[in-house]
Parts: structure tokens; C-alpha cells; sequence
């Protein structure tokens, strides 16, 4: 089970700076108590996001929820290492399974959720459906990806052709030192043909904690298959927040109902293990 092994030395966590995981150098940011004072919500960005690309959503769900927010960069975007590329097609299940139990590890994570975007959502799921990890309460999942779609698979065409045409490319070097790595990373990944068969609904049924899926109406990259999936699958318990007038990023477009039921998700989360209700 993954946990802080005997022995290991806790990093003092700043407000912002970068970790070590394995040959990755991670950017980070912590906001309000540190891991091991008080729980924490670890958020998984998006296929093309990065800690600068959630904008101001983490301190207002900081100041929402009141328990600490921990946000990183994956290896490949933001100011963290980048990848060799073309990334693996199991480029989310690698992360679940290697890198993100080190780094709850390296921050003395000690209870929390993950709370994950699209991709993150993805690792999200691989995580909680293969590790055993009794410090993980829950999981919120932001527009979750659990296989792929026809119209999801569009989307991201499209994302190709705007990165090589319009100004998507200048928008997103922004927020990456190598904006290059970041997306042929993620869209070279996605449109490989042999990605069409990629699935990971077998890990919802080892799910053994909470869940919460949050998705606007009008995602192009999901339809509600992905929330039926995960009702049919799981389990474990499954909420829904579908928010009109949303797409692929709620907690941009729909930011005060995504936070809402979050905060709120997260209270209960937290109320039922202090009652003891597993």
C-alpha cells in the first residue's frame, strides 16, 4: 500500500517550487496547510494544462473547501522536465502508477482526494482503481475521460489543425517553457490509431472510495457515456454535477457551480470518515 515509508525524510513544502521525482523535476504549488497538518486535495491538470493553466480555481477552492490544495505540473508541461516524445500510449497509466505514488509520498501526504481534469481524471481513476491507498477519501473528477469517443477525437483534430494554423500554439506557450513537448505530447498521443482502444473502465470497479464527476452539458471532448460508464461500473458511490452552459472546463465556465458542489462533496467526504461511515 502506498504510504510515507519508515525512514523517509518529509520535504518542507514552500508555497511554490519544484520536486524531484525519480529524473523529473515537477513544478508546484501549495496553497493553505501543508500535507501533513491538515488534509489535502491534490489536483491532476488537463491533457494541455499545467499550475499556471488552472488560474485562480485552486485558491478559491482552497478558500472554498478550507483544507490544503496541492497542484503540480506532470513531467512535459509547464515549467516542469519535458518528455521524450511520442509519448507512450500509457502515458496516464505510467503516471498513476509511477510517478504520482512517489510524489504523494515525497509531500507526507497524509489524507485527502485527488481532484483531476480530463487527463488527471484519467490518472485519477487508474490510481484509485489500482492502489490500495486508505489516504485517499475520494475522488473528483472533472470532465473524465474512461474511453474514447468518436466526438472526442474530433475535438482534438481540431486542437491539431488550430495549433498549426491559428493561434492556439502562441496561447499555450504562455504556460509552457516548451510548448512544443507539451502538445505533440498530448495530441500525438490521442490521434495515434492504435489509441482508439484505449479504455480504462476496468479500474472503476476497484473504486473503493466516494466519487464525484463534474461535466459541463456541452463537452466536446466527453459525452454523458463517460458518466453512464462509471454508474454502471462503480461500485462505489457516484455523484454527478452536469452544468449547463459548461463545456470541457467547468471550473472555467461554469466556475461558482463547479466549486459549489466540489466545497460541498468534499465537506461530506470529510464528515462521513470522521463519523466513521465507510
Amino acid at each position: 500500500m502506498p504510504g510515507t515509508r519508515p525512514g523517509m525524510t518529509k520535504m518542507q513544502l514552500d508555497d511554490s517550487g519544484f520536486l524531484s521525482i525519480g529524473s523529473q523535476n515537477l513544478e508546484y504549488r501549495m496553497l493553505g496547510p501543508r500535507p501533513d497538518a491538515a488534509p489535502t486535495l491534490v489536483l491532476l491538470h488537463e491533457g494541455l494544462g499545467c499550475v499556471g493553466l488552472w488560474g485562480d480555481f485552486p485558491d478559491k477552492l482552497q478558500q472554498a473547501a478550507g483544507c490544503g490544495v496541492f497542484v503540480y505540473s506532470r513531467a512535459g508541461y509547464g515549467k516542469s522536465s519535458p518528455v521524450a516524445l511520442p509519448r507512450p500510449l500509457s502515458y496516464m497509466h505510467d503516471e498513476a502508477r509511477a510517478t504520482l505514488p512517489r510524489l504523494l509520498d515525497a509531500i507526507g501526504f497524509q489524507r485527502g482526494l485527488l481532484v483531476g481534469h480530463s487527463d488527471g481524471a484519467s490518472i485519477a481513476a487508474i490510481y484509485a482503481g489500482s492502489h490500495q491507498d486508505h489516504r485517499v477519501g475520494g475522488l473528483v473528477l472533472i470532465a473524465p475521460h474512461f474511453f474514447t469517443e468518436d466526438a472526442g477525437i474530433a475535438s482534438i483534430e481540431e486542437a491539431r489543425k488550430a495549433y498549426a494554423t491559428a493561434d492556439l500554439r502562441a496561447k499555450l506557450a504562455r504556460w509552457h517553457a516548451d510548448v512544443d513537448n507539451a502538445f505533440q505530447g498530448w495530441n500525438g498521443a490521442w490521434l495515434d490509431p492504435d489509441f482508439r482502444q484505449w479504455d480504462i473502465t476496468e479500474f472503476l470497479a476497484y473504486i473503493r472510495v466516494p466519487m464525484l464527476i463534474v461535466q459541463g452539458e456541452d463537452d466536446q471532448y466527453g459525452t454523458v457515456k463517460q458518466i453512464a460508464v462509471a454508474q454502471r461500473e462503480c461500485y462505489c458511490p457516484v455523484e454527478v454535477a452536469l452544468l449547463p452552459g459548461a463545456k470541457h472546463s467547468p471550473q472555467r465556465e461554469a466556475s461558482e457551480p463547479t466549486l459549489k458542489a466540489i466545497s460541498e462533496f468534499v465537506a461530506r467526504v470529510f464528515a462521513n470518515e470522521k463519523a466513521g461511515v465507510v
